[in-house]
């Protein structure tokens, strides 16, 4: 007699649950990889250290004052000195001017030979000499300079019976600038600044996208990945996560650097600095985006990292013509630069530290870089989609266009 046969229970395997937002899974596992890699960490910090160093330096020879001595071998030649000592000290640099009395000529220059005096004043029967050892200093011989020639004049305006106040009256000249002002030079620092950072951050997370979906792909960890999350979301994890990063080293950048120069006194007024950062950073996302959906498309195509060396050309010519718009480009050709999509990201905010420009002009240059990241990120997933899980050669745009997503 057979045994009775106990009936089995069949148990179903519960499907794996859905990965809930899965673009932000990839965006934090991004972020996580790059804060963990020591070269991203000490990079950041010798970056922030050359700022502070560069802050520092500036500050320094700012704030050095020099003592001026002049040997003098008469009264007039002191009382020339004493005429220019306001110019050298009018401008609250710490410069001082004296004079050091000698016996005469000879004294005078032995004094400078000796390096007892940085110079000599010496009146000759044609006029003055200032002697020096091998350079006069250019601040020092304008100050003697203009003395001595008001000392010359007051002199030659009392033998004529007239003043010199008359003699000079409507000699007077006054500088207008059409363009610029006093911070035209501290503009010029700033925009080799903004110009650089985007430059920087562009390359170096723009390879590390590059490099992370060329790696994934190689791995075949993509055809892995693709069956948890759509390949999309990968694209736009990849995407966002650099750029939160990128921007936050940039912002880094920038709080660090404007704290440095305010601490360090070398700018008075930073309203006009502040606004135009904070414009530059707003263009900075804009155009990374743009740009990041660029690098990852180049790394679904290639196969090796031979093949995505050579088809970076483009995306970086795109990039330094970013950085040599923003460096030599003015009048017209800034104007222009300023709206043309990924370049206007360094040039529009130059343009505003440099000039007064209306609000219209930046809310017009943003949009229409924000719809060229909008349009380059949707075709990058076309591509991306398609190109990401072919393996074994490398693909043109072409090609992956004509590929089943």
């Amino acid at each position: 007699m057979s045994a009775p046969t106990t009936p089995r229970t069949t148990v179903e395997q519960a499907p794996a649950p859905a990965v809930k937002s899965p673009w932000l899974v990839v965006t934090v596992r991004e972020m996580t990889v790059k804060l963990t890699d020591r070269n991203f960490l000490i990079s950041t910090a010798v970056t922030l250290v050359m700022i502070l160093a560069g802050v520092g330096i500036s500050a320094f020879m700012d704030s050095r004052s020099t003592d001026y001595t002049v040997a003098v071998a008469s009264d007039a030649a002191r009382d020339v000195v004493g005429q220019a000592e306001p110019a050298i000290t009018a401008d609250d640099s710490g410069d001082t001017l004296r004079a050091v009395e000698v016996a005469d000529a000879d004294a005078a220059r032995d004094a400078v030979r000796e390096e007892e005096a940085d110079a000599a004043l010496l009146q000759t029967g044609d006029g003055w000499t200032v002697v020096g050892l091998d350079d006069v200093s250019g601040t020092l011989s304008r100050a003697l300079g203009d003395a001595v020639e008001a000392s010359v004049l007051e002199t030659n305006a009392r033998a004529a019976g007239t003043t010199a106040a008359a003699l000079t009256a409507g000699s007077t000249l006054e500088t207008e600038l059409l363009e610029g002002g006093e911070r035209s030079a501290m503009a010029s620092a700033v925009g080799f600044v903004f110009a650089f950072l985007f430059y920087v951050a562009a390359i170096v997370f723009g390879m590390a996208i590059a490099n992370s979906v060329l790696e994934e792909k190689q791995n075949r960890v993509v055809e892995i990945l693709a069956t948890a999350i759509p390949v999309r979301q990968l694209l736009y994890g990849k995407v966002l996560g650099n750029s939160i990063l990128a921007l936050a080293q940039v912002a880094l950048y920038a709080v660090v650097g404007l704290i440095a120069v305010n601490v360090a006194g070398l700018a008075e007024d930073l309203g006009w600095l502040l606004s135009a950062s904070g414009w530059f950073i707003v263009f900075f996302v804009a155009g990374f985006v743009a740009l990041a959906a660029i690098w990852a498309v180049l790394g679904s195509l290639a196969s090796r990292s031979e093949d995505l060396q050579s088809n970076t050309g483009p995306v970086i010519g795109i990039i330094m013509v970013a950085l040599f718009a923003g460096l030599f480009a003015e009048g017209t050709w800034l104007t222009g630069a300023s709206y043309v999509p990924i370049v206007s990201s360094v040039a529009m905010p130059i343009r505003m530290v440099k000039d007064d420009v209306a609000l219209w002009e930046p809310v017009a240059s943003l949009l229409l870089t924000v719809a060229a990241a909008y349009l380059l990120l949707r075709l990058g997933e076309k591509i991306y989609q398609r190109a990401v899980m072919q393996s074994g050669t490398a693909l043109t745009w072409r090609q992956a266009m004509r590929l089943e997503a």
